[in-house]
């Protein structure tokens, strides 16, 4: 009998989310019932799928509106009705236009409009006024055959009258008005609450029609969705049988490149893979990301593939990954289980700036309407409940300030931060809007506005309005179509290397460079800033403590750092084992069996399978949820709770120790810190690879191409510091010289006008594409003239030194620039063979400049020093006691140490007070990292930027160094001669 209820993705209207929804629906009475949210589906299926698990009639519509204005309700009679609300919907968010006051043409969707609107037609088949209980009294009087147009309406939108103090303070989140000023216009009626059936059809027992008009509209629909089968494009050519051929040819050919002709394990597993392919129906799913990844390599497009599809020696022969599984002997299980219905994930790694030609590719390739974008939801959380709930009750910033960082101080004992308080649990993970998708595409064999309205955000890619946990339900595999600047590295600096020294390199097949002794000693020192996910503060560290120098341990060291093995404490074990294997003790002999490769420690998700199935006596399907559960994929702990429980009685029928099962279920449950799997480790350790050989044999272009990608784990002055490390002479921007980004000649390297911070880009690209089509600038004039630079941008210039070509100090260039501009604009076009914007040469008096004024210039302008460093700026000479490079020598002593700030970890420890780690430059150019345990942050805080004296005890943990701090503070600086 309800055909409007609203669960909480009425973004910032329902308060309901689906499972209180469809109790609550069982509760009252009710075997049938409409989800239909404001301008959007998004719940729709899981609604659906809800409805089913608990033997109720779910089915689905649309309430659409223009802001505030209820305009209709649409009601999917099926299938086709649910596709053309959400045609509706999405041509609508297409054109980002109103939608029609009365509804459009249907052929399989009952409208509802509201009692009381004005309608200039004639009611057509499928149209019926909806009639709210308060109305009944104005159409008592109305001829029963009036009525028989009329429905029962009984909005549904909160769990009862309390709930609606949440509505009210979302809908004045959603309208950024203070709760006070909402109008009635903006909020639901307190009555829109959960009524039983019993007590509605009271209700209405006096108007009989509505009740059967109501009950025949919601006979004639019916959603029989599929949520078994595949809704992923079936074929990539005309029929399976052509996917399963084409699938073969391509596999037999990168066998040949990849293992030549006698490789019997390799063909062997190659061929057993192929026919699980085939079995499973996968080849589609293959066929298309190699398409992908072909269409990348004919761009000349650098890309990794990750995820578990990387664990398929098919994958291998197809280029979509450069791992191979063999070599590793990753866990064939996670690839080949052969009760997996869904396909392996491919995570596909492009560069930043190369991705959306990608996206382009597979848009265009693909039918229209059949693509799009996955979607994603944006909650609320912490701290912005707060700020929003403060905002609409108009609390100063000052006291939100302090209610979110001080909750407990005196000052927010106060009724109203006692209500938000209050509501903080309710709108905790609440839907707040739709986003898109870090990366997931779907492409569909039909049509996808049969599961879903789009959204058209920014870039105006269709993108679903349901996230990848309902896609996943329904059976769809999304395409991971990922960016990262890492790739962008590897890309570039292969081009500036060709570039600056004529060398064209090669980091294909990096199967190489494992063996490369230069990069083992760069490895093992930790000499690796700039490469992707290895140039970390902890990253570095753990790579030190491991003495890692090869290809193995970079990949359990990949999936080590993860919060899963680190919170379960078998970091520190691992790193133990690594250097003494003979003192490994394993909890269980399968321990020994299955994991001996990492010394007993669950290091991977395959090893959580593995452990789940031989220990725990999980099937392997089981175990594979385990896995996913475990890895963040979807923590369900319903079914996490069934498993434990499974886990748990194997272990007492096999008589196993009760606290050993209780540890190794602990350490199990860890895992839920998203772990990797030893494909998506391998991969990483192989980019790893690719990055650390350019670094060691190329350490400038490198630096450059880590620069022109906007860096990496680090600001900009710790790449500019590493270039001049690796001998490089780093070069203040020059207008002759500079390119728009950093640009290399030999062993000089010109900063790009990219890092001056207020230069307009355009301005930038000007300047260099006048240069290269007429010549050298000769001179200020010469300059002002083809450009057409406006004063405050050549101030910008001058100061930065990037007109020291013309011998003339900074400060009488800028007198010039003033007196030929002198606030007036020059003409456009005004280069001429007299070159002349004044007839008078400016005569001034010699005037004064200082190294300390021009690094203060380059301070504001690029946020660093390059003609010097932070410690020339310091009032004090005192350096330190001691240098980064020789920390190991004072284990134990406290020691003073002076140190450019970097980077910083905010932690909590166990007693969960605040702790931080930092990292700083010494006046070498050497990193060295600090410990601030809770008692020194709290007297001594490490407050960003700047250069430290630091007062602390050298310890030493597996051959790495730290300073454990007792006191901190930032040192004086010189003062800014410019201002004096």
């Amino acid at each position: 009998m309800l055909l409007n209820v609203h669960s909480c993705f009425s973004l910032r209207y329902g308060t309901l989310n689906i499972e209180q929804l469809v109790k609550g629906l069982l509760l009252n009475g009710y075997d049938t019932a409409v989800l239909t949210d404001i301008n959007n589906s998004s719940a729709a299926l899981d609604f659906i799928k809800e409805c089913r698990k608990y033997g109720l009639n779910g089915l689905v519509g649309m309430e659409f509106r223009n802001a505030d204005e209820l305009l209709f309700i649409g009601i999917a009679k099926n299938e086709e009705g649910f596709r053309e609300l959400n045609e509706l919907m999405t041509a609508a968010n297409q054109r980002n236009s109103l939608l029609p006051v009365i509804a459009p043409e249907f052929n399989h969707v009952f409208v509802v409009y509201p009692f009381g609107k004005p309608l200039s037609h004639n009611l057509r088949d499928y149209e019926y006024i909806g009639v709210r209980p308060d109305q009944l009294n104005r159409i008592a009087l109305e001829l029963q055959s009036t009525q028989q147009r009329y429905v029962i309406l009984k909005p549904l939108s909160f769990q009862d009258k309390q709930a609606h103090l949440l509505h009210r303070q979302l809908r004045a989140i959603d309208h950024n008005l203070l709760i006070s000023q909402l109008k009635p216009t903006q909020i639901a009626d307190t009555d829109e609450v959960f009524l039983s059936k019993s007590s509605l059809i009271r209700l209405y027992k006096g108007f009989p029609q509505l009740i059967r008009n109501t009950e025949k509209l919601l006979q004639d629909c019916s959603f029989n969705f599929n949520f078994k089968n595949k809704k992923n494009k079936k074929n990539f050519r005309g029929s399976h049988y052509e996917d399963n051929q084409l699938l073969y040819t391509y596999a037999m050919e990168g066998f040949l490149r990849r293992y030549g002709k006698t490789n019997k394990v390799a063909m062997d597993r190659v061929l057993k893979e192929l026919e699980i392919i085939k079995n499973l129906e996968f080849a589609t799913y293959f066929l298309i990301t190699d398409d992908i990844c072909r269409h990348a390599r004919a761009r000349n497009f650098h890309y990794v593939g990750r995820g578990s599809g990387a664990n398929s020696v098919v994958a291998y022969c197809l280029g979509i990954t450069d791992v191979c599984p063999i070599e590793l002997d990753r866990y064939i299980i996670r690839f080949l289980n052969p009760k997996r219905n869904v396909s392996p994930d491919f995570d596909m790694d492009f560069s930043w700036n190369e991705r959306d030609e990608i996206y382009d590719y597979i848009f265009q390739k693909y039918e229209k309407g059949n693509v799009a974008l996955m979607g994603a939801m944006s909650t609320f959380r912490s701290r912005s409940i707060i700020r929003e709930l403060g905002k609409i009750y108009g609390l100063p910033r000052g006291d939100i300030d302090r209610l979110v960082h001080e909750p407990q101080h005196m000052l927010n004992k106060n009724e109203i931060t006692n209500m938000i308080l209050s509501v903080y649990d309710q709108m905790s993970d609440f839907p707040n809007q739709r986003t898109v998708h870090a990366s997931g595409v779907l492409i569909s064999e039909k049509p996808l506005t049969y599961y879903s309205a789009m959204d058209f955000p920014p870039k105006d890619r269709p993108t679903i309005q349901f996230d990848m946990y309902v896609a996943e339900d329904i059976k769809f595999e999304k395409f991971d179509i990922l960016s990262q600047r890492g790739i962008g590295h590897i890309k570039d600096c292969r081009k500036i290397v060709f570039q600056n020294q004529g060398i064209r390199i090669e980091t294909s097949e990096p199967q190489r460079f494992f063996k490369d002794e230069k990069i083992a000693q760069q490895l093992r020192s930790a000499n690796t800033i700039g490469c992707f996910y290895i140039e970390s503060p902890a990253m570095r560290q753990l790579l030190t403590k491991l003495k890692c120098d090869e290809y193995r341990t970079l990949v359990a060291a990949s999936s080590i750092i993860r919060p899963g093995v680190a919170s379960s404490g078998m970091m520190k074990t691992y790193i133990e084992r690594h250097h003494d294997p003979q003192k490994v003790e394993y909890m269980h002999p399968v321990f020994k069996e299955q994991l001996e490769e990492t010394y007993g420690v669950m290091v991977y998700q395959e090893d959580v399978m593995k452990i789940g199935h031989h220990f725990g006596g999980l099937d392997l399907s089981d175990a594979d949820i385990l896995r996913r559960i475990m890895s963040g994929k979807k923590r369900d702990e319903k079914h996490l709770g069934e498993l434990h429980i499974k886990f748990t009685r194997h272990c007492e029928k096999m008589g196993y120790p009760k606290d050993i099962s209780q540890e190794i279920w602990r350490q199990m449950e860890s895992f839920a810190g998203y772990s990797f799997n030893k494909a998506h480790s391998a991969s990483f350790a192989v980019e790893s690879y690719q990055s650390l050989y350019l670094k060691t044999y190329f350490p400038l272009e490198f630096m450059v191409s880590v620069l022109n990608n906007y860096g990496g784990f680090y600001q900009r002055k710790v790449y500019v510091n590493e270039a001049r490390n690796s001998g490089g002479n780093i070069c203040l921007p020059c207008v002759n010289k500079s390119k728009y980004n950093t640009s290399i000649d030999g062993k000089d390297l010109y900063l790009g006008f990219d890092c001056l911070l207020n230069l307009e880009e355009k301005l930038a690209v000007r300047i260099v594409n006048e240069r290269e089509q007429n010549g050298n600038y000769r001179s200020l004039e010469n300059f002002i003239l083809r450009t057409e630079a406006r004063l405050e941008q050549l101030v910008v210039l001058i100061r930065c030194g990037a007109f020291r070509f013309t011998g003339t100090g900074k400060k009488e260039l800028l007198w010039e620039a003033h007196l030929r501009i002198s606030g007036k604009q020059q003409k456009t076009g005004m280069v001429t063979l007299f070159e002349t914007l004044s007839t008078k040469q400016p005569m001034l008096p010699k005037l004064e400049s200082s190294l300390l004024e021009d690094m203060y210039d380059e301070m504001e302008l690029m946020g660093f020093p390059v003609s010097g460093s932070m410690f020339d700026l310091a009032k004090s000479s005192f350096r330190g006691e001691i240098m980064a490079k020789d920390l190991c020598n004072y284990e134990g002593k406290t020691v003073r140490m002076v140190g450019d700030f970097i980077a910083e970890k905010k932690v909590r420890s166990r007693n969960v007070s605040n702790m931080k780690f930092g990292t700083f430059l010494d006046v070498e150019g050497h990193f060295f990292d600090t410990v601030h345990f809770p008692q020194s942050l709290k007297s001594y805080p490490l407050n960003g930027n700047g250069l430290y004296l630091i007062l602390g005890k050298v310890t030493v943990d597996f051959g790495c160094p730290s300073l454990e701090v007792q006191k901190c503070a930032r040192m004086p600086m010189l003062s800014d001669p410019r201002s004096e």
